[in-house]
C-alpha cells in the first residue's frame, strides 16, 4: 500500500516558501516512517498556503484564519494517517 503524501502549496508573491519548508521540514521530522514524501508546490499570487494529505485539505489559510503553527498541523495530520500514534508533549 502506497504511504500518504502531504503537499504544501505557498504563494509566490507573498515569499512564503520559506514557512513552507519549515512546515515540511516538522513534518518530516514527526513521520517519517508514515509517508511517502512532502511536496512543496509554488503556487498563485494570492495569499494561497493550503497543506494536503492525497489531495484532502489539512489546512487551508483563508478559510482557517492564518497559518497553522506545528502542534496543530502534525495532530490533524497524525489524526488522519495515523491515528493512533502518540505525538509526545504535543498531546500533553
Amino acid at each position: 500500500m502506497a504511504k500518504p503524501v502531504v503537499t504544501i502549496t505557498y504563494c509566490i508573491g507573498c515569499n512564503w516558501m520559506l514557512r513552507a519548508s519549515w512546515m515540511a521540514q516538522e513534518i518530516l521530522s514527526t513521520f517519517q516512517e508514515q509517508l511517502g514524501g512532502v511536496t512543496l508546490v509554488p503556487g498563485e499570487i494570492g495569499g494561497t498556503f493550503e497543506v494536503t494529505v492525497d489531495g484532502a485539505v489539512l489546512w487551508e489559510r483563508k478559510r482557517d484564519g492564518g497559518f497553522p503553527d506545528a502542534k496543530e498541523l502534525k495532530a490533524r495530520l497524525r489524526d488522519v494517517i495515523s491515528p493512533e500514534q502518540d505525538l509526545g508533549h504535543i498531546d500533553r
